[in-house]
């Protein structure tokens, strides 16, 4: 009987960061295989921890055991690389205990770490909580008043679990900003790192996927409503609603923000003061500088 095929490479953040991106290049090379239905399992978040951080996850029930997780790999075939991309896996301190639960699961395992200009990443961390779970609070106040926000961005600290359990030579940390300036050269460098072929062409290279809408829509009132729609009840009641209710129960609780037009200045500077010593931080760990980062360095 052959053995389940066991991930051998995980992506593991941080969110808002180029992950889904960077998962399409590695899905596009024959000698790599990446869970993608669904993308982002979290297998090795909690099943309370799911329910804290992205409620409607804990449905899929990979959390239940093993077997269950192994399943999503059983067509990888003899591929050598072998993986999948869950950003939730680097939420310090809110999502703890990751590194230490796959260094226990895969001892060998290659770890990729994508990382963005923080302070933009916050910001767009923000607004994808806007759109996506009823954040309803101001950027300032939402920025200020939930740590998660910038604590996922302090990427000294996301990274140091990884490399106390995997070490520097299993430990690959990367910028979206360097993969978008030269897609191609990038991934050929991963590709090399990962001991699959570097000359592999990607199909294309300068597409960019899950980018933020200008305008999304946030929630009015006490935000019931989302946290209604993000709960295990309406993911069961949900699908019998008529399309056109849902339409109009969105349109009643929600009303369209457009991003550009929401003075964020006062937020930036907060942000660059705070993340500016982290990146400090992070280019002593890493004995590197990132000057693409130009919120920092500007």
């Amino acid at each position: 009987m052959n053995r389940p095929v066991r991930p051998n490479l995980f992506v593991v953040g941080a969110m808002r960061s180029g992950t889904t991106t960077f998962h399409r290049h590695l899905l596009a090379h024959p000698q790599v295989f990446m869970s993608s239905d669904p993308k982002e399992p979290s297998y090795f978040l909690t099943r309370e921890q799911l329910l804290d951080v992205q409620p409607g996850l804990e449905k899929r029930g990979f959390w239940r055991g093993e077997d269950r997780y192994l399943e999503l790999f059983k067509a990888a075939g003899d591929r050598p690389v072998v993986g999948e991309a869950s950003a939730n896996y680097a939420r310090l301190p809110r999502v703890s205990g990751v590194a230490e639960r796959v260094a226990a699961f895969n001892p060998d395992a290659r770890i990729v770490y994508l990382m963005r200009d923080p302070v933009e990443r916050s910001i767009s961390h923000y607004w994808y909580m806007v759109r996506h779970f009823g954040e309803q609070r101001d950027a300032w106040s939402a920025l200020r008043g939930e740590t998660d926000y910038t604590a996922t961005s302090h990427y000294a600290m996301q990274l140091q679990p990884w490399l106390s359990r995997f070490g520097d030579s299993q430990v690959y940390a990367l910028s979206m900003e360097q993969m978008l300036r030269d897609p191609q050269l990038t991934m050929s460098r991963v590709f090399a790192w990962l001991g699959v072929d570097p000359a592999f062409v990607l199909p294309n290279p300068a597409e960019h996927q899950n980018a933020a809408p200008e305008q999304v829509q946030q929630v009015r009132g006490s935000g019931r409503a989302q946290r209604f729609r993000h709960s295990a009840l309406w993911n069961t009641v949900g699908p019998l609603v008529p399309a056109r209710l849902r339409r109009l129960g969105r349109g009643l609780s929600e009303r369209r923000v457009a991003r550009t037009a929401v003075d964020m200045s006062s937020v930036r500077r907060y942000l660059v003061e705070l993340h500016t010593p982290q990146v400090r931080q992070l280019e002593a760990l890493l004995g590197q500088e990132f000057p693409e980062w130009t919120s920092i360095d500007q």
